[in-house]
Parts: structure tokens; sequence; C-alpha cells
């Protein structure tokens, strides 16, 4: 796998969120970027793990989270494994991060990516070779 970038789940929220129109507006352009470019857009079991709580809290039913999940088998998708456990780990002391967002690191490294997409980490941090961009700002 060797997408160029890597999506976190905010993003993909966004994408679904209609009360945040702006942010609504960013998102969906980097979703289409990902559709129209076939394998450049990484995403993660714990994204759409996560991406699926979320929308279902937000009112969806779970036959239609399941349904938007269920699309975005096109894209690269990280496998939550041990050894991503393990390199999450390594990234969580590395960088004093927590666990949930080291895991989003170490499966940004593991699709290849060099740019993290995410409002969670800090904008324009080098974190060994993956930048983070925060699209909101």
């Amino acid at each position: 796998m060797c997408a160029a970038r890597f999506l976190d789940t905010n993003i993909l929220l966004y994408a679904y969120d209609l009360d945040a129109p702006a942010k609504r507006a960013v998102a969906l352009r980097l979703v289409e970027q990902g559709w129209t470019s076939p394998g450049d857009t990484a995403i993660s079991v714990q994204v759409l793990q996560e991406l699926h709580v979320n929308l279902c809290k937000q009112g969806t039913t779970h036959a239609a989270a399941t349904r938007i999940i269920q699309d975005f088998d096109a894209w690269p998708i990280v496998e939550n494994t041990y050894e991503l456990l393990l390199a999450a780990l390594d990234e969580k002391v590395r960088w004093k991060i927590s666990l949930w967002d080291a895991l989003i690191l170490a499966a940004a490294r593991s699709s290849g990516a060099s740019e993290l997409v995410t409002e969670d980490l800090n904008h324009r941090q080098d974190y060994g070779g993956i930048r983070v961009v925060n699209p909101f700002l």
C-alpha cells in the first residue's frame, strides 16, 4: 500500500455533517479526492469503526451507517493487527500522544502516506515523515 494521504475519522464525519456546512464542504472535497484518485487516500479499520459509532450517535440508522462503511471498501484500508498495535505503542511513547491518535499515526505510516489529514494532532507537525494537515485552519 502506498497512499499519498490518510484521512482521520473526523474528516469523514464532517463529510456527513449537515450542521457544519463550512467543514462539510472541505471534508467533501477531501473525500471526493479519495474517489477520483483511487489508491491515493487511505483509511483504517479503526477509522471505519469510529465513523460507524459516531454516525449512529448522530441518528443515522445502523443499516445506513453500515452501507456508508461498505462504500469505502474500494479505498486502501489498513487492518487492525497486533503488529499495528505494537507500532502504535511505540508512536505513543515517542510523540507523547494518546493511544488512539498513535493508532491513527501508525496506520497512516503503514499505508505509506506522507500526509495525515486530521484536526486532532498539531497542524504542520512532522511525525517522523508524516506531516499533519488540519484542513479546517
